[in-house]
């Protein structure tokens, strides 16, 4: 059951999550609006189209720290065994990411819509949260998809598989809790969703490529 702390722990998530890192440096660096550069995403990727690689990488460092502070937060706050808040408060941290509380703005028929990432860096900090050696798997298969796959989208869902996969074999191992494999799928989920136009460029063959195959194309 849920506690008032718990609850706490996983809003806390969710506006630590929303602090949109990438937006600040590309301000800061070189006075860009980010929201206006090619996909508009506040991340690591779109930070090194505006302001180059060191923003790309500054970005992707604090938006990690995101996931990880999310569930060092909630042991902090709840103390104990609560596998169920290890995995809602990092999946909290990337909604945040994805869906930022500080970048509201009215859309089409005055709806609100909620700007942000993708959720990649983020991702890979709740993983690292929930072990810190997944960090020595998923970031180096992932840099593999993103120089051969020839997709930055590519990588970023690749990111929430992988850390399904990783803890679904450590749940069969004994090693950890099932549940943190559901973390890695709720998070798969919550990529691949933020990155629909993206898949569909990917089915159109219209997604940029990168990479890799980027170079061999030139």
């Amino acid at each position: 059951m849920l506690t008032l702390l718990s609850i706490l722990a996983i809003v806390l998530g969710y506006l630590i999550g929303s602090i949109p890192f990438g937006l600040i440096i590309v301000k800061l660096s070189t006075g860009k609006d980010m929201r206006s550069v090619e996909s508009g995403r506040t991340g690591g990727t779109n930070a090194m189209r505006a302001a180059g690689v060191w923003a790309g990488i500054a970005t992707a460092i604090f938006d990690i720290f995101k996931g990880v502070s999310s569930v060092w937060l909630a042991h902090a706050l709840v103390p104990g065994n609560h596998v169920w808040l290890e995995v809602l408060a990092p999946v909290a941290s990337i909604l945040g990411h994805n869906y930022s509380i500080y970048l509201v703005e009215r859309g089409d028929r005055g709806r609100l819509r909620f700007r942000g990432g993708a959720g990649g860096a983020p991702c890979v900090g709740g993983s690292i949260g929930l072990w810190p050696p997944s960090v020595l798997i998923i970031v180096p298969l992932a840099g593999l998809v993103f120089y051969f796959g020839g997709y930055a989208s590519l990588t970023t869902i690749s990111i929430g598989l992988l850390s399904t996969l990783v803890f679904a074999v450590r749940a069969w191992q004994g090693l950890s809790p099932w549940q943190y494999s559901l973390y890695g799928l709720i998070s798969f989920i919550a990529l691949a969703w933020a990155l629909r136009p993206n898949i569909r460029r990917l089915i159109q063959g219209t997604e940029r490529v990168v990479g890799y195959r980027a170079r061999r194309n030139k």
